[in-house]
């Protein structure tokens, strides 16, 4: 440990109470592998989140996209806003600020979907809303971007990694729509299929941020004032999506299913658009700061979760018995 600094004694680039500690050959083969094992489960995932997609549902919110338009207010509107807002109240550095918008210009993440089944929410507008949002990124995040960024940066200094949004695209709706035909013509193993891998998908998201706090430990001594905005920041997006979704007259169920949709971001997205846009001396004031928002949007959503399942339990309802479940 570097005393001067607080630094570990192999870090780089240290400055201020920042400091970053460079990859070495093992964790970028590491990484590697680790990613395509995790996008393989993920993808798996998601085939068995499909399997509780009904085709005439599905087809029902993309012809009637009401839930969608509000999903779309809330993750390009609310979101960027947010960001935007969290940084300038904390007065963070410039290069930290356009991470935060990055952040918050992002489209959902595939956990959502995993989660909202949990949460016994609206499954197919939960996957249209996460279709649309990643497939309207490739507008709205540059849009997005533009308007929020000029206060600090030049947006045209930032990337956008459109073959990323693309891969996560065809991810996402392949194996979901493998997953909505096995369920149109085999319902009974569809269901079979179902839990195995809601199960499987919780596992799935603990493991990905173990790996992403093992691969990138590098800088954990970060500006306190991001930890804040990080912390804040997921459960403003989960709070203003649900009471948005309330206020528009959806019933509980979408309205889990927006506020999850909404504060859960697609933080592997961040993460790449950050890699690609920054020197590696920049990197240092806001390397971790997609982790930090992956972590604290899991640990709130779990704390969500929990409450939701000590409520059923404490008033003895199941699924079939909340009112708007089927609306």
């Amino acid at each position: 440990m570097n005393n001067s600094t607080g630094c570990l004694a192999n870090a780089t680039i240290c400055e201020g109470d920042s400091c970053v500690v460079t990859a070495s050959n093992f964790n970028d083969i590491l990484s590697v592998v680790l990613s395509t094992v995790l996008t393989i489960l993920l993808a798996l995932v998601m085939f068995s989140m499909g399997c509780n997609v009904e085709i005439e549902k599905f087809l029902g919110h993309i012809k009637r996209p009401w839930g969608i338009c509000i999903g779309f207010l809330c993750q390009f509107g609310i979101m960027p806003l947010v960001g935007y807002i969290l940084s300038v109240a904390f007065n963070i550095l410039p290069i930290q600020a356009v991470v935060v918008l990055i952040m918050g210009c992002c489209p959902g993440g595939t956990a959502s979907n995993i989660l909202a089944y949990w949460v016994d929410g609206d499954m197919d507008l939960s996957v249209s809303m996460t279709t649309c949002s990643t497939l309207m990124a490739l507008g709205m995040m540059p849009l997005c971007l533009l308007i929020y960024t000029k206060t600090w940066v030049d947006s045209g200094t930032i990337i956008i990694p459109y073959d990323n949004i693309g891969t996560s695209l065809v991810a996402l709706v392949i194996p979901v729509s493998i997953g909505m035909f096995v369920n149109h013509k085999w319902p009974e193993k569809a269901k079979i299929i179902l839990k195995i891998g809601s199960v499987t998908g919780a596992i799935l998201i603990v493991l990905i941020a173990v790996v992403g706090g093992i691969l990138y430990q590098s800088a954990w001594i970060i500006a306190p004032k991001l930890w804040i905005v990080g912390t804040i920041f997921p459960v403003a997006g989960y709070s203003l999506g649900f009471f948005l979704a309330r206020i528009a007259g959806q019933p509980w169920h979408r309205c889990r299913t927006v506020a999850l949709e909404t504060g859960m971001q697609n933080t592997q997205l961040c993460s790449t658009v950050v890699q690609l846009s920054f020197t590696q001396e920049q990197l240092n004031q806001v390397f971790t700061f997609p982790l930090i928002y992956s972590i604290f949007q899991l640990a709130f959503a779990a704390i969500f979760l929990g409450i939701y399942v000590a409520y059923k339990k404490c008033y003895g309802k199941t699924n079939e018995e909340f009112p708007d479940q089927r609306q």
